[in-house]
């Protein structure tokens, strides 16, 4: 007797719930729809990055470049010169970027470690390649790294710890002597991917990216994306940096031809409109700011933020309470699916979106 095809199915690839991004605004929802459920930039994209777009739309009947060099030295240039083009590698979103180290590194049965809440991809992609998934959550009630558990938590099969700073979906933040007395402490042989995808938006003193981790030689990944700050997420475009070392070993499954001609042009043209960059920051924590006020007088439970989001407990039950501001043309998300149950995300809108949120907030007030 023949046996059925699903016996030669990976068993960690049986069908599970799927990672599900954010949705879009409904079509002809019938009113305007405020969109802050995503993250996305509050002020659209570089102008720059438009252009960019526009020139290389004629020519995407050709193929685009083999590599993804001349995003790289883009990427140097906006390092201002600390690090070397082979430190970046560059791919179709920081999910893919994440896959791609997974890929590198991950065998069956090795172990990879996250914190939840977190993004969800970490663990989904993770049991793609069998990989055995060790949470060690964050430690309520303020969401900051169980240091103690994930060092607890290693094992000879560790090979990749994903950190995250400021973290998705809380927006809290690793301080960097945390950091640093962590890096001290790990084994030689296991990855830190250090997700940074936010950090334009930290201004706290003691808030550190990945880089001078980086420049000292740790086994450290700084993960980033063009979909936030540079307003690219329809683009697609992601990237990292790490020692020469790990970015050469990544690069053996980079693909060619990876990058569309429109991504890297797009993504140029972004790394080089400071003052996008700049006005972008500016829009998000004076919106920050002005979010974190209203919660207050409303009396909503949020978590202080450094991101360009904020996680609260609100006031209704949490799809009671995304139905109601969909209602009133405010799309926010929750994010039980990211190990928060009950909680939401709000992202930080321009002004006319933050006015919006905060109108619809305050008719549900009284019904709490």
């Amino acid at each position: 007797m023949s046996k059925g095809i699903e016996t030669i199915f990976k068993p960690y690839l049986q069908p599970k719930k799927a990672y599900e991004g954010g949705k879009g605004i409904p079509v002809n929802p019938g009113k305007k729809i405020y969109k802050l459920s995503s993250n996305e930039n509050p002020i659209g994209q570089s102008p720059a990055a438009t252009n960019a777009l526009i020139r290389a739309a004629q020519n995407v009947h050709i193929y685009p470049d083999q590599t993804d060099i001349r995003l790289r030295l883009a990427l140097v240039k906006d390092f201002d010169n600390g690090l070397h083009e082979d430190q970046f590698i560059c791919g179709n979103s920081g999910s893919e970027v994440i896959d791609m180290i997974l890929r590198a590194f991950i065998n069956e049965e090795d172990e990879v470690i996250y914190s939840n809440p977190c993004f969800l991809p970490y663990s989904v992609f993770s049991r793609w390649y069998g990989a055995k998934q060790v949470d060690v959550p964050l430690l309520k009630p303020d969401y900051q790294l169980d240091v103690e558990g994930i060092l607890n938590a290693l094992t000879p099969k560790t090979k990749i710890i994903f950190l995250t700073s400021p973290n998705n979906p809380t927006g809290t933040y690793i301080p960097k002597q945390v950091l640093e007395d962590f890096l001290m402490r790990i084994p030689k042989d296991v990855i830190v991917v250090f997700d940074e995808v936010y950090r334009h938006f930290a201004d706290a003193p003691d808030y550190t990216s990945a880089l001078p981790y980086v420049l000292e030689g740790h086994n450290i990944i700084g993960l980033n994306s063009f979909s936030k700050t540079y307003g690219l997420a329809g683009q697609r475009i992601g990237y990292c940096y790490t020692t020469s070392q790990i970015a050469q070993y990544i690069r053996q499954i980079h693909k060619p031809f990876l990058l569309p001609i429109t991504s890297i042009e797009a993504g140029i043209g972004a790394l080089n409109d400071k003052g996008f960059v700049q006005k972008t920051v500016q829009t998000v924590l004076k919106g920050r700011a002005f979010l974190a006020d209203a919660f207050e007088q409303l009396g909503i439970t949020y978590w202080p933020s450094q991101a360009n989001f904020f996680l609260i407990d609100p006031p209704l039950p949490e799809f009671e309470f995304t139905d109601f501001l969909m209602e009133e043309g405010v799309m926010v998300r929750p994010v039980s699916q990211f190990g928060a149950p009950g909680k939401v995300r709000i992202t930080v809108g321009n002004e006319e979106a933050n006015q919006a949120l905060l109108k619809a907030l305050q008719k549900i007030k009284p019904h709490a």
